[in-house]
């Protein structure tokens, strides 16, 4: 799975974890665990991939971390 930045943070309201992945647009996901949520949101990242592929439309690169000198 390709390695992109995640957001996770707890929603009150929802009372679940929800997590964002900021650069594939709209992709999120939520669980009820910390575990739940990660494996949602590996599972979300590759039907994101998989959607694009199939619109022909780009897929980001992972930033991945920042090197500094």
């Amino acid at each position: 799975m390709p390695k992109y930045e995640v957001i996770i943070y707890w929603s009150e309201s929802d009372n679940t974890f929800v997590s964002e992945v900021p650069e594939l647009p709209g992709c999120m996901a939520d669980g009820k665990t910390y575990q739940d949520v990660m494996k949602n949101t590996e599972t979300i990242i590759n039907e994101w991939i998989e959607t694009a592929k199939m619109l022909g439309r780009e897929i980001p690169e992972p930033k991945g971390r920042l090197m500094y000198a």
